[in-house]
């Protein structure tokens, strides 16, 4: 049974989706960032090729596909693999990435002499885009990316911040024609928001993206650290958020799915909602 397999077989993941890279003491495993502005995550793969590694990615994947990005960056310039056997492993994820409810793009990077990337790019039928260098891949995915379906702003770390997210939030769902959304979708923000002004003390960026039937928003600061409580957890607080009404608590039961992303300079805290 290969990783995907197994994957397809496991308990469904639920919020938070808390991404973040594997590393064991020899750098084998992976590492995750994402890049707001292309509304791209990138996940670079190190170490020899073995279930270990595939294992590692396959864990990574599910959380990547919840989040607010568009497309998937898998960088395999670290990878080592003499013979290009890990292909069948690369072409069922990028497949599945494709399938998935909220469709992926998914391109990877490597150079062109190694026999992975031969393999890849001689592929008959449809196939994944290659890159060499994850910059290129990055500028083909600005290339391909649509403006049309997203709005951003940056803001203060002060109070008066909160409301301004919340505007963009009222554009974005007079823009899709979501008023269905506008409630859940303002308090929301409001919280994501809210925290980054209280906790991360730093200026930070608002995105609100429309990708089908979802209405993602994303909150990018520029302060790493997370508390990484889980779901279960964040229910058992229910005494406290009757007390406050307010925090990620609140979130968590409104929003369709939520978690936590780094960058190479902070995080972006998301949230959707159908």
């Amino acid at each position: 049974m290969t990783a995907v397999d197994r994957r397809a077989q496991a308990r469904p993941l639920e919020s938070p989706y808390l991404v973040h890279g594997v590393l064991d003491r020899n750098g084998v495993g992976t590492t995750v960032m994402t890049d707001v502005s292309i509304e791209a995550i990138e996940v670079a793969v190190h170490g020899q090729w073995s279930p270990r590694v595939s294992d590692t990615v396959s864990a990574a994947l599910p959380l990547c596909l919840a989040g607010p990005s568009s497309s998937i960056i898998v960088d395999l310039r670290d990878l080592g693999d003499t013979y290009g056997a890990s292909l069948p492993f690369w072409l069922a994820l990028w497949r599945e990435a494709r399938l998935a409810d909220a469709p992926m793009n998914m391109t990877f990077s490597l150079p062109e002499t190694t026999a992975l990337s031969r393999r890849l790019r001689n592929l008959r039928g449809p196939q994944p885009r290659v890159f060499a260098t994850v910059l290129e891949a990055r500028m083909g995915i600005a290339a391909r990316t649509s403006r049309a379906d997203r709005l951003q702003i940056r803001l203060e770390p002060r109070p008066a911040s909160v409301a301004a997210a919340r505007t963009l939030v009222t554009q974005a769902c007079r823009l899709q024609n979501r008023p269905d959304a506008l409630q859940d979708a303002c308090l929301i923000v409001s919280e994501l928001a809210a925290n980054a002004v209280e906790h991360a003390c730093t200026d930070f960026i608002v995105t609100v993206s429309h990708h089908g039937t979802r209405l993602h928003m994303a909150v990018h600061d520029r302060v790493s650290r997370f508390s990484r409580r889980s779901g279960s957890e964040l229910i058992c607080r229910q005494a406290a958020l009757e007390e406050r009404r307010r925090g990620l608590p609140l979130v968590h039961m409104i929003a369709t799915a939520w978690g936590v992303v780094p960058t190479r300079h902070g995080k972006v805290v998301w949230a959707t909602v159908m």
